[in-house]
Order: structure tokens, then sequence, then C-alpha cells
């Protein structure tokens, strides 16, 4: 699933393509996404991209009057494509801009979505959203204030969208290796020491990952189409029995809330 990393990088790649041009056509060649393309997608021809941001692991391509939301799913990309390119056979969506670019949203297992938004309407699922990983606003007291009384392991904690946003398995899992902190740790649990480690830790695994083109497994494409080199920096994740990088140990896998948990038991003791 591409995570915060992966929709970041997919921001920057195609802002410089899209910013100041026009939308010329929309062609929706399969509707059937987690939430149903509209026609309404077609309100946005004519107009002119004026900014790209994120929020979360959510996209916004903004226009003046209406601006998109979308999202990767499981395995949604977006390419900026020449128009003589052959079409996947998963890009449902192609955006045809005036610079003779084409913007394309792929997504093999529909997971993902695109809606349009006029200006002035903010969904709730975004309005909802807690701080971001990488601002000022997730610091040592915000950290200190939201363990208080909370029982759950560590791990599920900070994958909780509640708390802090976009810090997804694969570097949940990476960043309490570097922090030398064990997933199943009570969250409530954890020291003053332990926790500005962490903060420290999710901010260093998230700029690097970004840094390094995001992290490609399975179906995670940059927007020129290049993979991700992150996946070659991971230390515990998808390392299960293989040697930990620090001591040698074998990666240990357990489950924690339905997720695939990586980690050393020697360096991130119970």
């Amino acid at each position: 699933m591409p995570e915060l990393p992966e929709v970041e990088i997919t921001k920057q790649g195609i802002t410089p393509y899209v910013i100041d041009q026009s939308i010329s056509r929309i062609d929706i060649h399969h509707r059937s996404l987690r939430y149903p393309v509209s026609d309404a997608l077609t309100l946005m021809e004519g107009a002119v991209i004026t900014d790209v941001t994120r929020r979360a692991k959510y996209l916004m391509i903004h226009s003046d009057g209406f601006y998109l939301v979308i999202h990767l799913g499981m395995s949604g990309s977006l390419r900026v494509s020449e128009p003589d390119e052959p079409r996947k056979k998963h890009d449902h969506i192609v955006f045809k801009l005036s610079n003779g670019k084409e913007l394309r949203y792929h997504d093999p297992r529909r997971f993902g979505f695109v809606q349009i938004y006029r200006g002035y309407e903010i969904p709730a699922y975004i309005t909802k959203l807690a701080p971001e990983p990488l601002s000022q606003d997730f610091n040592d007291a915000y950290f200190k204030k939201i363990i208080q009384n909370k029982k759950q392991p560590i791990k599920s904690f900070i994958m909780d969208q509640k708390f802090v946003v976009g810090v997804g398995n694969i570097y949940a899992n990476e960043a309490l290796f570097m922090s030398g902190i064990h997933p199943e740790k009570p969250t409530q649990d954890l020291k003053p020491k332990e926790q500005k480690l962490l903060v420290e830790s999710i901010k260093t695994v998230l700029s690097r990952a970004i840094g390094e083109g995001g992290t490609t497994l399975k179906d995670f494409v940059q927007p020129d189409g290049t993979h991700g080199y992150f996946a070659h920096s991971l230390s515990v994740y998808g390392r299960d029995k293989a040697e930990c990088v620090n001591c040698g140990i074998e990666i240990q896998k357990i489950i924690i809330a339905q997720r695939s948990t990586y980690f050393c038991p020697i360096c991130q003791k119970r």
C-alpha cells in the first residue's frame, strides 16, 4: 500500500508537469473504484491546475473553484505519460493536459478513489485527521499528551490515524526498530526518553524514505514509472528469519492488530 512517503513522492513528481496547465479532457475508462467515479469529474475540464497538495495519504489537485481528492488505495499510482504511450489495462482515469502530457490514474485493485469537491468544501475524512508526522505539531509534548492511559501495543498506536497520520505498517516497523522499542510494549509504559526517541525516529524514517523515492514492494512506482529504493534500506520489515543488521540475531515476525510485525528480540527487548 502506498504510504505517506509514496504519496509525497507522487505529489513532488507530478507537480512540475501539471502546475499552470489546463485540463483539456478527462477520460474515464473504469468507474468502479472504492467509490464510483462521478460524471461531475468532468467539471474540471478547462480548469487550470493551480496547486498540488497532500494531507496524510490524500493528494489534492486544485483549480480555481474545484479540487480533486485522490487516494491511491492498495495499489494505485499516478503517472505522467506521453499521449502516444499505450494505455495500460488498469489506467482507469486519464487527464489530458494543455502541455500535451497525460496524467493517468492507475489502480489494479481499484481500492483507491478520485472525488471532486468545490473549493469551499472539505470532506470530513480530511478535517478529522491528526497532525502530520513531519510537521512541528507532532512533537514530544504532543506525543506525551496523547499516549496517556493508552494500553494498546505501541505498534498499533502509531498506526492509528486519530493520533498521527501516515505512519503505515512499513514505517512503523522501521521506526520502532530504530528506537529500540518492542512493538508489543503498552503505549502508556513508554518512558520519556523512549517517547522522544520514537518521535525522532518516525520523522527520520519517513524523511529517508521520501529521499529515496519511497518503498517499492509490489505495485508502487513513481510518476515517471521508476521504482522507489527505500526497500533496500529496510532493517526489519519483510526480513523474517534474516539476521539483524545490528546484532546478527534472527528477525522475528508476529501479528499485531492483524498486521505483520517484524522486530529483533535483542535490539527491541520486551
